[in-house]
């Protein structure tokens, strides 16, 4: 599901995340920087090959603290715009598991403000992620670390 304000889109999202969306949405005439976090699913955890990850959340509340997230950096920090999707189902290796965009007057609270976005969405958000590997195994994957 998607939640829309004036200046703060969220959502988890089924599927490819269209970065265009994105892009068009955190534009704005004041904004002189956009900021754009992309989370990619790598193919190589450690030394096995990872053949993509998938994502399970509760809905119902991911959502709200997504747009809680999103609310905290508009009224902390000087920014303009802000966008968020979160995948969930199957991610395969090379895609975009979360994309995170920030608009701002200036370019280091654009930085900021995705930054802060990425690291409270892994300790808040309620979103689990399991690593799926070439050997037919399979791994639930603390989703708090660096990432």
């Amino acid at each position: 599901m998607v939640a829309e304000r004036k200046a703060i889109s969220v959502g988890l999202v089924v599927g490819r995340i269209d970065q265009n969306e994105a892009m068009s949405f955190v534009a704005d005439p004041k904004a002189g920087g956009i900021a754009l976090f992309a989370g990619v699913t790598r193919s190589i955890t450690g030394s096995r090959e990872t053949i993509g990850l998938s994502y399970d959340a509760f809905e119902k509340m991911a959502d709200p603290v997504l747009g809680e997230i999103a609310a905290e950096v508009i009224n902390r920090m000087d920014v303009c715009r802000i966008y968020v999707r979160h995948r969930t189902g199957a991610v395969p290796a090379g895609e975009v598991s979360v994309l995170i965009a920030v608009s701002a007057p200036h370019r280091p609270a654009a930085f900021e403000g995705c930054r802060y976005i990425i690291d409270e969405l892994k300790h808040r958000v309620p979103i689990w992620k399991k690593e799926h590997f070439s050997d037919g195994s399979e791994q639930w994957v603390d989703g708090k670390g660096p990432g």
